[in-house]
């Protein structure tokens, strides 16, 4: 795999930090997430982890045109499960393939084709945020942890969570109207 040279050695901490990863440890890192992330559109683990395979060999042909592989990851693995998921459509086979998830789009296929948009893309853009960002939405959404305890593992005020928090929301809803996917549709 690509491992990137590092261009001065004294760079800052933060600019090592938030360095292009290498592409193996990517995949080590955040296989797990993208399957999760390709299952929650799809429905089906086998899928899934087609579409995860798909993305990362897209990723690898890209490699040293993409500057942030995360968030480019993401959005093309979001892209794939989509196709992939009008193309069973259009053959007929969502209902076999997909099941449940099948019978509720095929009730509502606007419906559902939107709900499913829309978690991706606010997992899309939560992998956008900073990595500190990302633990608190992780730790009050995914966790389900109050401000105080969410303050003590982070060393913030517990004022400082809230006031955080509010702004990530916001942000994620600001950017998700932006993407014409807004809560009325």
């Amino acid at each position: 795999m690509l491992k990137l040279r590092k261009k001065d050695n004294q760079r800052s901490e933060k600019t090592e930090a938030s360095e292009k990863p290498d592409l193996l440890d990517l995949f080590h890192q955040e296989e797990c997430r993208f399957i999760q992330f390709a299952y929650g559109i799809v429905g089906q683990r086998e899928i899934a982890e087609e579409m995860v395979q798909e993305m990362f060999s897209r990723l690898h042909e890209h490699w040293d045109e993409v500057d942030r592989p995360r968030p480019w990851a993401y959005k093309a693995l979001r892209n794939l499960c989509i196709s992939c998921l009008r193309d069973r459509k259009s053959k007929g086979n969502l209902e076999k393939e997909y099941g449940e998830l099948a019978t509720r789009a095929n009730e509502e296929p606007d419906q559902e084709l939107i709900r499913l948009e829309t978690n991706g893309m606010v997992r899309l853009f939560i992998s956008e945020l900073t990595e500190k960002d990302q633990e608190l939405i992780n730790l009050k959404y995914t966790e389900v942890v109050s401000y105080a305890e969410i303050a003590k593992r982070t060393g913030l005020s517990i004022s400082n969570v809230g006031y955080r928090l509010h702004h990530i929301v916001r942000g994620l809803s600001d950017s998700l109207r932006r993407a014409g996917l807004t809560g009325n549709r």
